[in-house]
C-alpha cells in the first residue's frame, strides 16, 4: 500500500486547549482530527496521540476547547502549539490572542474563526491515539474567514523547503515541519513533535 494516499483525505486544522496540571494556566496542541458526529446532542470526536501532553491533561480534566483555525493564521502559531511539548513549555507565555471559554479553557481570538467548549463523555483507546467523544456545551463564531484546511496550510502557510546552510542533509516531517539532520533517517525514527513515523519525512536538501 502507498501510505501517501492517506494525505489525500481532507482535514481541517485546530488548536486543542486544556488546563495544565496546576490548573492556573493552559496548554494545547495542533490537531487535524476534529469531527462532528451527532447533532442531537451535539457531539464531536477528536483523536490525540497518547504521547501528547494535551491528551494526558484531557484524560485528567475531562474538558477541553477547540479553536477552528482560519486562513488568516500565521506559521508562528503552528510553531507555538505544534513544535514543543506542554510538559516543558508554557505555550501561552507572551501570547495574548486568547480568552477564556465558559468551561475555563482557553480559546484563540486571532487566527481562528470560531471555538467550541467540550465535555468528554467517553474515551476509546485506539492504540497510538485516544479518541475523545465529547459533548459541545458552548461555542461562538469569531470571524467570517474560511477555515484553514490541511491542504491550505501546506500550500500557503508552511515555509517552503530550504537547504541547510551548514551543508547537512535535512529530513523534514511533512506533518508538522520538524527537521532531522543527518545523512540517513533511521527507519524506526519517530517525530518527537507529532509522533509520526519516518515514512512521513521527506529529504529537503543538503
Amino acid at each position: 500500500m502507498n501510505e501517501k494516499v492517506m494525505r489525500n483525505l481532507s482535514y481541517g486544522l485546530f488548536v486543542l486547549t486544556v488546563k495544565d496540571r496546576d490548573g492556573a494556566k493552559d496548554t494545547g496542541c495542533i490537531v487535524n482530527t476534529v469531527t462532528q458526529v451527532t447533532t442531537t446532542p451535539n457531539r464531536i470526536t477528536v483523536a490525540v496521540n497518547k504521547g501528547n501532553y494535551t491528551a494526558e491533561r484531557i484524560l485528567a480534566t475531562k474538558k477541553f476547547a477547540v479553536s477552528v483555525l482560519d486562513t488568516s493564521v500565521k506559521f508562528d502559531l503552528f510553531e507555538r502549539f505544534g513544535f514543543h511539548s506542554g510538559r516543558d513549555t508554557d505555550k501561552f507565555r507572551d501570547f495574548h490572542s486568547w480568552d477564556t471559554a465558559s468551561n475555563g479553557c482557553a480559546f484563540l481570538t486571532a487566527g481562528a474563526n470560531g471555538y467550541l467548549c467540550c465535555k468528554v463523555e467517553n474515551v476509546l483507546d485506539l492504540g497510538s491515539h485516544y479518541l475523545f467523544i465529547a459533548e459541545v456545551t458552548d461555542g461562538a463564531v469569531l470571524s467570517r474567514n474560511e477555515s484553514c484546511t490541511y491542504a491550505y496550510y501546506h500550500a500557503n502557510v508552511k515555509p517552503k523547503p530550504q537547504t541547510d546552510a551548514a551543508g547537512q542533509t535535512v529530513w523534514r516531517c511533512t506533518i508538522c515541519g520538524y527537521e532531522y539532520k543527518g545523512e540517513e533517517l533511521p527507519p524506526d525514527f519517530i517525530c518527537p513533535v507529532c509522533k509520526h513515523p519516518a515514512s512521513d519525512f521527506e529529504k529537503v536538501g543538503k
